[in-house]
């Protein structure tokens, strides 16, 4: 896993490095209730997404897109690396509140557990981030687990990461699951306000550096939907 702050100071140069980028239309949604925020159709199939960014350079070795029977997305394959990668986008929370996709791990870090720091490596995870004071920012992270039960909620990067275990277990590895969360709701009870703001962008992260293993997996159609 990265330094504590790594998403912080990925985030932050995004939003100070990028220029604003709005959702895509929602002519190009893939339901009426939903609004599209990446369907990774620009850009060349093995090149790193054009939008995204890298916490470090190193990084555009990990992630790529990828096509399949008329399917885009992100394949991203670590060797002993934890870097994420994110894009600027906004919308809003009050009218689609939450945060939808589709993943796959085809790959699970040998012998991970994102309970513990020496072993804290997924497939595959997500991320909501949302500005936070002084140039910081704060996340919801989603993870799918090899073995921490679905529902455990963990903390990272001092509390500025609350963590939620969406999905556990390798049964369905290699297969695209269809995934909902609450971004809305989750934010405000993990981080006790009433009001979420604006969210900032989104993140993935597959990574295997704890443990110096490899890690791949999948991500595609991320949405902002209505409840």
């Amino acid at each position: 896993m990265v330094a504590p702050r790594s998403l912080i100071v990925l985030l932050s140069s995004l939003l100070s490095g990028l220029p604003l980028v709005s959702p895509i239309s929602a002519d190009r949604a893939s339901a009426a209730e939903c609004m599209a925020l990446e369907d990774f159709a620009r850009g060349r199939v093995g090149e790193f997404p054009p939008d995204w960014k890298p916490r470090k350079d190193e990084g555009r070795s990990v992630y790529s897109i990828g096509g399949e029977a008329g399917r885009r997305f992100l394949h991203a394959a670590s060797r002993g690396l934890g870097i994420q990668a994110g894009r600027e986008v906004t919308w809003d929370l009050e009218t689609y509140p939450i945060l939808a996709w589709s993943w796959r791990p085809v790959e699970f870090p040998k012998g991970s557990d994102e309970r513990k720091s020496r072993t804290n490596d997924s497939a595959v995870s997500v991320y909501a981030v949302f500005p936070g004071s002084l140039g910081s920012v704060k996340s919801v992270k989603y993870v799918w687990s090899p073995i921490v039960p679905v529902g455990t909620h963990l903390t990272s990067s001092a509390g500025n990461t609350q963590v939620r275990v969406l999905r556990s277990g390798p049964d369905q590895a290699g297969q695209w699951v269809e995934e909902r969360a609450n971004v809305r709701q989750d934010y405000q009870e993990y981080f006790g306000v009433d009001k979420a703001p604006k969210p900032a962008g989104i993140a993935v992260l597959t990574d295997s550096d704890d443990t110096k293993s490899s890690a791949q997996g999948d991500y595609a159609n991320f949405r902002a939907c209505k409840p």
